[in-house]
C-alpha cells in the first residue's frame, strides 16, 4: 500500500482494493499499518481461540482469531462500502450469522478481543474502544500479556461500557452472553 494521502478519508471499498498480505485497519478514515504480532500474543490468541471454540461446538456463535475484518456499524445510514471503520481484532465473536459473509463481518460483533502490545495499547485503549462502544459491541475484552491483566467491559442500558471486570493470572472469567462458558486464565497467560 502506497503511503495514504493527507486528509483523506479512506473507506471499506478502499480496503478491499489493497494487498491481502497487509494487515490494515481503518479507524475514522484513517489507515493503521499493522505489525506482526508476538509470540507471547499468539499464543494468547491460540488459547483464548481454542477455549472458545471448544465451548461453541453446535452452538449457532461463531468465534474468529485475527485476520479477519470488521466493518463497523457506526454510523447505520452509510452502505457497508462507504464505512470508514475497518478493524481486525484478535477474537471476533459473532451470534447473529446474518451479519457474516464471504469477507468477515458487517455490523458490530457480540464480542470483541484485543491483545495489547506497547505499540497497540493506545489504540486499543482509546480509539478502537470509543468505535466498539459507539458500534454497540456488547462485550470488549482488553488482554495485556505483560501485566497479565485482562479488563472486560460490557455495555449498558445507556449504550455506554460501563466500568471493566478486572481479572488477573489466577482467575476464571465467565463469558456473560455465552451463557456456561468460563475462560480459564492460567491457560491464557503463558509462564
Amino acid at each position: 500500500m502506497s503511503l495514504p494521502e493527507k486528509d483523506r478519508k479512506y473507506t471499506y471499498a478502499d480496503y478491499l482494493s489493497w494487498p491481502e498480505d497487509e494487515r490494515i485497519e481503518i479507524i475514522d478514515g484513517v489507515p493503521h499499518l499493522q505489525a506482526a504480532p508476538s509470540r507471547i500474543h499468539q499464543e494468547i490468541l491460540s488459547e483464548l481461540h481454542r477455549q472458545i471454540a471448544n465451548f461453541l461446538i453446535g452452538k449457532e456463535c461463531k468465534v474468529y482469531p485475527a485476520p479477519f475484518h470488521v466493518v463497523l456499524d457506526i454510523q447505520t445510514s452509510q452502505q457497508a462500502a462507504d464505512r470508514q471503520n475497518v478493524v481486525e481484532p484478535d477474537i471476533t465473536i459473532v451470534c447473529d450469522t446474518t451479519k457474516l459473509d464471504d469477507y468477515g463481518c458487517k455490523g458490530s460483533p457480540d464480542i470483541v478481543m484485543e491483545i495489547t502490545s506497547p505499540s497497540t495499547a493506545r489504540k486499543d485503549k482509546i480509539d478502537k474502544f470509543n468505535r466498539y462502544e459507539q458500534a454497540g459491541v456488547k462485550e470488549y475484552w482488553i488482554i495485556e500479556p505483560a501485566e497479565k491483566v485482562l479488563s472486560v467491559y460490557k455495555l449498558q442500558s445507556n449504550q455506554r461500557f460501563g466500568r471493566p471486570d478486572l481479572y488477573s493470572v489466577e482467575d476464571m472469567v465467565p463469558i456473560s452472553i455465552l451463557g456456561g462458558l468460563v475462560i480459564d486464565l492460567k491457560m491464557v497467560f503463558p509462564e
